[in-house]
């Protein structure tokens, strides 16, 4: 036998250890399906018969995100169905916000080492999220990249279409005097996980197991709690007039990603209270030593949405999304700024 002898195996990459764990994930994801669905997993792509007789103009709207570096949290604690959740939850609430709700998902996985039950954990997760969102999980990879990823570690990404009527394409007549309200979050979402990380472990020297007295709540607790999808909250008022615009809350916080839907010549003036801020994002601002202005632009502050509403509908909103006013629409004074956030 030639010892010196090489394969593809022998590099890092196991075909066997890849066809199980498409054989594992099999009929999970059939789960998934609806009749619109033509292809089966495993086809070079992804067939799905899109029915446009109930829309007058239909458009189709695509999202393509990630988890970040909540990925590591997850890695660390060795629980890997709630990154899945998280992504294609992300995603649904990134066509959201143009009035969409999603037909489809496809997602990728990288991985240092192809392991199959780990591989069916992840995608239990985005079945999951499909399931509860209405999409099918119509395909995606697995890749394993020995020499580019630890043997432990991972990536997820996920690529959702979904479809809005154009008579329904958000955001729309936003203006003067609408209401800005807040929709609450499940906790930090997807976002910020660079600089938490920094201060629990780096500043605090704390582990994943670590029990947090103010939060009640171990890290991983704290940190893994999954990242809220509101299509089924907002669903029934995507097609009503008085819903102006959505605005996701992820990288940027309120003021980066409410300004992308802010008409010129208008502005957002929100007021923001202390008081209302959840016990984690305080807990984080103290133990950071974070600004303000930190906090802002990394964090969602409890807001995972934010809707813009005409105002004299702005009870009945209020009160089916358990959510609250933080500002109005007015003019702009400053041309520079689309969103000015007061905070006491």
């Amino acid at each position: 036998m030639n010892k010196n002898k090489l394969d593809y195996r022998s590099s890092g990459v196991d075909i066997k250890a890849g066809e199980k764990a498409v054989e594992a994930i099999r009929e999970m994801v059939k789960g998934t399906y609806n009749p619109n669905v033509l292809s089966e997993l495993g086809s070079f792509g992804g067939l799905y018969r899109f029915d446009s007789s109930s829309y007058t103009e239909p458009i189709l709207v695509s999202s393509t995100d990630g988890v970040g570096t909540k990925i590591r949290i997850a890695i660390e604690a060795q629980k890997w169905d709630t990154v899945g959740q998280d992504l294609v939850n992300h995603c649904v609430n990134d066509i959201l916000v143009q009035g969409a709700e999603p037909l489809f998902f496809l997602d990728y996985i990288g991985l240092g080492k192809m392991n199959p039950d780990k591989v069916r954990i992840i995608i239990s997760g985005m079945v999951k999220a499909c399931k509860e969102n209405g999409c099918a999980l119509i395909g995606g990879e697995m890749a394993e990249m020995p020499g580019f990823y630890q043997e432990e570690d991972f990536d997820l990404v996920g690529t959702i279409v979904g479809v809005v009527d154009r008579p329904r394409l958000l955001p729309r007549n936003i203006q003067k005097n609408d209401l800005i309200i807040g929709i609450p979050s499940s906790g930090l979402h997807t976002n910020g996980y660079s600089l938490v990380r920094k201060i629990i472990f780096e500043k605090l020297r704390l582990n994943i197991d670590s029990y947090i007295p103010e939060l009640n709540s171990t890290v991983e607790e704290a940190l893994l709690y999954i990242h809220k999808s509101y299509l089924p909250l907002l669903r029934p008022f995507l097609s009503i007039p008085y819903l102006h615009g959505l605005a996701h809350i992820t990288g940027g916080g309120i003021p980066g990603n409410l300004k992308r839907i802010i008409p010129d010549g208008l502005t957002a003036y929100l007021n923001y209270e202390s008081k209302n801020m959840p016990p984690l994002f305080h807990w984080l601002q103290d133990s950071g030593n974070l600004s303000w202005e930190d906090m802002l632009e990394t964090f969602n502050l409890g807001i995972g949405m934010i809707a813009v509403v005409e105002d004299k509908y702005s009870d009945e909103f209020i009160t089916a999304t358990a959510s609250k006013v933080l500002g109005y629409i007015d003019e702009s004074a400053d041309k520079k700024e689309k969103v000015i956030v007061s905070y006491k």
